[in-house]
């Protein structure tokens, strides 16, 4: 393809993708293809010769489209969003035209340097305090997600408790303290924070427990679980030196309380702290949510998602460092082939030190698009919207009291409700009973739990809404989270509108056959 047919080629893509997302809430919003698919549609290898782009963009439609869960739908409405935009996707193509592995400032400075004032630029934005800007000892650097920053951070706490716990010891006997304490290292977070805590603590060596939530404190990580899960761990023996703080939980958006546990962890001064806002953290933009930011210099790191709810396509997650030298002494290793003058001078950043990979793409420059094509009242905006719909439909819920039954208070445009057990109706067990001709009633919970599972089943199988599913405290939930670009008043009412009569057609028993018991009658 030369530079002529290049200007064809994208042209009919483009066109293409302006024509996809105009008409986005016309397709299907989560794909019914069954595993494999694609396989049956595709030869069993690449052509022997090179093919007109015309045939191969024709496949996008016929191939790869019935494969797709449209995110961008205003009918996505499940896990968190996940952001795309014009001036992102701009981003994207001059990064793809400009591509460097830019694993040193030589590489290409620009890249460098443009993720360095894009992430100080940020922080101001996020209201965090200083000493996370790269004026300090601290700063900024994207990562693909924030299941990687959460495993970068934790490597960089693992290190830096292990040379801070045996800095009296010398040679062999600082080796074998250090190998000691490795088997010994606990990593916490609530038992709402995100997976990747765990999964982290996998990949570190290390051990994971959990600190226990509760309904009546909306499930946020409160001081005193905090500390007798502290207390708890030092009794077995085991060292803590990490901790997940949560701005933004996933399955109900908690966030948990950061005054008590920077009180606690004054006790505890090499626990590393880091504050996952993958998704939430996006409302920091907004003055009302800087409140939350208040406690931040008493933890170590934070993480946000631009590209959930922050209009960036994916990937996009910012992580900020308190202090810097401990990413670097954890991370790096600089064989002479990546040695320069300009890093051995101190005088640059070289963010291969500040994360696991080696190389890394131009993410910052669809930052720099995005920000300066909305601006920071267009961010407000679009956050507030949000916000606002998310209000709106957790009003609707409350107008159905006999059907819906709120979990938790709206957060962050997230609403999560189960459905309510009608009078009357009775779920029949499969399990043998005295009663109902051998078949045993469900308990209330039961009954609630299945009831919401098949609703919630229902209306992913008609595919004009997408949702997820979430367990709190034994309770199986409904997540609705609409917050794409694309989101408006009139997809929200249509959900509740199908949410509605998905509940009717369960309660009648017709979603699935089951026997069921209304007023008495099976």
């Amino acid at each position: 393809m030369d530079s002529s047919q290049f200007r064809e080629a994208a042209r009919s893509a483009i066109d293409e993708i302006i024509h996809y997302y105009d008409n986005i809430q016309e397709r299907r919003v989560v794909s019914n293809v069954e595993p494999g698919y694609l396989r049956k549609l595709l030869p069993d290898g690449p052509p022997e010769k090179g093919e007109r782009w015309e045939d191969i963009q024709q496949d996008i439609e016929t191939k790869i489209m019935p494969g797709l869960t449209h995110w961008q739908s205003p009918n996505f409405m499940a896990f968190y969003p996940a952001s795309s935009t014009f001036p992102g996707m701009l981003g994207e193509l001059y990064s793809a035209a400009f591509t460097a592995p830019a694993f040193n400032w030589i590489c290409s400075p620009a890249v460098t340097e443009l993720e360095t004032v894009m992430l100080d630029w940020l922080a101001k934005l996020f209201n965090l305090p200083p000493c996370y800007l790269s004026s300090g000892e601290g700063g900024g650097v994207i990562q693909g997600s924030a299941s990687e920053a959460i495993v970068t951070v934790m490597v960089a706490a693992r290190e830096r408790y292990l040379r801070d716990t045996t800095t009296h010891l010398m040679g062999a006997e600082r080796e074998e303290a250090i190998a000691t304490k490795r088997g010994k290292l606990v990593a916490l977070g609530s038992d709402q924070a995100h997976s990747s805590t765990h999964k982290g603590a996998l990949i570190a060596g290390t051990r994971f427990r959990t600190v226990e939530t509760f309904a009546k404190d909306d499930f946020a990580m409160k001081g005193q679980s905090l500390r007798d899960t502290l207390e708890a761990c030092e009794r077995e023996g085991l060292e803590p030196f990490y901790l997940t703080a949560t701005l933004g939980s996933t399955a109900t958006c908690a966030v948990d309380d950061f005054a008590e546990i920077a009180d606690v962890l004054k006790a505890h001064p090499l626990v590393w702290t880091h504050v996952d806002a993958a998704y939430a953290g996006a409302a920091l933009v907004c003055e009302e949510y800087h409140h939350l930011t208040a406690h931040f210099t008493s933890f170590d790191s934070f993480d946000v998602n631009m590209h959930k709810w922050l209009l960036t396509n994916f990937d996009a997650s910012c992580l900020y460092i308190k202090q810097r030298r401990h990413l670097v002494d954890a991370l790096s290793v600089t064989p002479s082939y990546l040695r320069s003058s300009y890093s051995d001078g101190g005088l640059v950043t070289d963010y291969r030190d500040w994360q696991i990979p080696l190389g890394r793409r131009f993410r910052s420059l669809k930052i720099w698009f995005v920000l300066r094509s909305y601006g920071v009242e267009g961010l407000k905006t679009h956050i507030r919207k949000h916000v606002r719909l998310g209000l709106l439909f957790h009003e609707l819920l409350l107008s159905r009291p006999d059907v819906f039954r709120v979990l938790t208070k709206p957060a962050f445009a997230l609403n999560v409700f189960n459905i309510v057990v009608p009078e009357g109706y009775h779920q029949l067990e499969g399990s043998v009973g005295e009663e109902n001709n051998g078949k045993s009633k469900k308990s209330q919970l039961e009954e609630s739990n299945d009831l919401t599972r098949r609703a919630y089943e229902s209306i992913n199988r008609q595919g004009e809404i997408y949702l997820t599913s979430s367990v709190v405290a034994g309770i199986y939930a409904i997540r609705l989270v609409s917050a794409n670009p694309k989101a408006e008043e009139p997809f929200l009412r249509k959900a509740f509108k199908l949410l509605l009569e998905s509940v009717q057609t369960v309660v009648r028993g017709g979603a699935d056959g089951q026997a069921v018991e209304v007023n008495g009658h099976a």
